[in-house]
C-alpha cells in the first residue's frame, strides 16, 4: 500500500468515524429530531455518488470510508424513521 492510499485510508476513517457518536446518540436516545431529514438524505446522496465514483476510478480508500458513512447515515435514517 502506497503512502496516498494510506493518507486516503486514514482521513476517511477519521471523517466516516465522525458520525459514530451521533449514531450513538440517535441509537440510545431514539431521538433524532435536532437532525434535518433533507440535510441527511441530501448528504446520504452525496456519499452514496462518491462511492460511485470510487467504484469506478478502482480507489480503495473512497469505497471503504463513502461505504462506511453510508452505512452510518442510513442507520441515523431509519431511527428518523422509526422514532422522529
Amino acid at each position: 500500500m502506497d503512502a496516498v492510499t494510506l493518507l486516503g485510508l486514514v482521513a476517511g476513517t477519521l471523517t466516516t468515524f465522525s458520525f459514530a457518536p451521533q449514531v450513538a446518540k440517535a441509537w440510545r436516545t431514539r431521538s433524532t429530531t435536532d437532525l434535518s431529514l433533507a440535510t441527511l438524505i441530501i448528504l446520504l446522496t452525496g456519499i452514496l455518488l462518491w462511492l460511485v465514483y470510487g467504484v469506478m476510478k478502482e480507489d480503495l480508500a473512497i469505497i471503504a470510508a463513502n461505504g462506511a458513512t453510508a452505512a452510518l447515515i442510513a442507520l441515523i435514517l431509519s431511527v428518523k424513521a422509526r422514532h422522529g
